[in-house]
């Protein structure tokens, strides 16, 4: 295969798509606190405070 070969997009759409099989509808999942394990817990707290950091960020 020469240098040029693969770099002709011949009609199809050059960017990544993703299938529609894995596209999400944009609603969160309710968090049960009672199924909820420690690494689950952590995770909530490291999120809380990324979106701290990012809303005093953006008060700059």
């Amino acid at each position: 295969m020469g240098r040029d070969e693969h770099n002709k997009s011949r009609g199809r759409n050059r960017l990544a798509q993703t299938p529609k099989n894995q596209k999400s509808d944009g609603r969160d999942i309710e968090f049960s606190e009672e199924l909820a394990d420690h690494d689950d817990k952590i995770a909530q707290e490291r999120s809380k405070a990324a979106d701290k950091r990012v809303k005093n960020y953006s008060r700059k």
